[in-house]
């Protein structure tokens, strides 16, 4: 039986998650989304809702998810009357609501596998394993230096090269000491020098991992980012493009000299450790450091904050929060998995 089990690409900011949401989009199997912002956000809601064992929260959270613009819920190209009808209908946990709309953006392509897209999941795997106990995490991997330039470009960006440096930061850490708690089998990393220089290689690694026979088309993400990228999303124009390594290294003309010793002196052993050579800066000012060292605790102070609440908000949890839509969910849950070879896509899910 071929896996279903639901596919989660993380990474820094612009890392180039999105070319590999396009590779793996690409995968006659699988189908990844747009962005979404309701995964996490239904998450911190989700007493608000209510017992979901109720079909009246069901419709009110269904009403929620393909509702608020924020959600970016246009940008999957569904019904949402049909979607906000099959949660309402589905199974009473939270992660059965929120899989059931990617299982339909899967059902839009004739696809049985889906998952999902957002750099900041790397933040929340303990969320996402709870909502799918069964996931598997795919982290991309940048040159820090590269994705602290690239930050600083971007119109969404509101933080500033301290902030962009902490964020590398916490995505490194998280694959040195988070994903080797998680559950075995469900993580893989790969670098995103390696995956332009050699997108075969890199992608047929990704497919062992993913229980996926590998295929040419995922070398041709630029084929389906008209489908798969928001045209508003200008800052992702490139995908339009062939894959290239010419953006590998641009850190050197696109950060200052001060930048590039800032990123040197607190990232060094993170950079190395991931093969990535430093060129020889000098060591940053001891101002830019204690501004950076005071970004990076306030964020640690705000996250320790987040999991201090999550923990008080679980003694309140009226139902089980792991979805029941995949073989894996199922047989965790304790319910007979139909025999199939394959899951059934979800039909009558979506418009056009």
């Amino acid at each position: 039986m071929q896996s279903d089990r639901p596919i989660f690409i993380v990474g820094c900011p612009r890392s180039g998650t999105t070319l590999l949401q396009l590779m793996t989009h690409a995968h006659p199997r699988i189908a990844i989304p747009p962005e979404t912002r309701f995964m996490v956000a239904a998450y911190q809601r989700r007493l608000r809702f209510g017992d979901l064992a109720d079909p009246i929260c069901r419709r009110e959270l269904a009403e929620w998810v393909v509702g608020r613009r924020q959600h970016r819920f246009q940008d999957l190209g569904l019904d949402a009357a049909e979607v906000a009808r099959e949660i309402a209908t589905g199974p009473p946990t939270l992660g059965s609501a929120l899989g059931i709309v990617l299982r339909a953006y899967a059902a839009r392509f004739g696809k049985p596998r889906w998952g999902d897209k957002r750099p900041g999941y790397f933040q929340s795997a303990d969320v996402l394993l709870r909502l799918f106990p069964d996931a598997q995490f795919v982290h991309l991997i940048r040159d820090g230096r590269d994705c602290v330039a690239s930050l600083k470009e971007m119109p969404w960006h509101t933080g500033n090269v301290y902030s962009a440096i902490s964020v590398w930061a916490e995505a490194i850490d998280f694959a040195r000491y988070g994903a080797p708690r998680l559950p075995e089998d469900s993580y893989h990393e790969l670098r995103y020098e390696d995956l332009t220089r050699d997108p075969e290689t890199s992608l047929r690694g990704l497919c062992d991992f993913l229980g996926e026979e590998y295929d040419p088309a995922m070398c041709e993400p630029d084929r389906v980012a008209g489908v798969a990228v928001p045209a508003r999303k200008t800052w992702h124009k490139r995908t339009h493009d062939k894959v290239t390594t010419t953006r590998s290294g641009s850190w050197k003309s696109r950060l200052s000299p001060q930048e590039i010793s800032l990123c040197e002196t607190v990232l060094a052993e993170r950079l190395e450790s991931f093969g990535y050579e430093l060129s020889g800066a000098p060591k940053a000012e001891r101002s830019q450091i204690i501004a950076y060292e005071h970004t990076a605790a306030k964020r640690k102070l705000a996250r320790a904050k987040r999991v201090a609440f999550d923990r008080l908000v679980r003694l309140r949890e009226p139902n089980p929060l792991a979805a029941r839509l995949t073989s894996g969910e199922l047989e965790l849950a304790g319910i007979p998995v139909p025999r199939r070879e394959q899951p059934v896509p979800v039909s009558g899910s979506v418009s056009g």
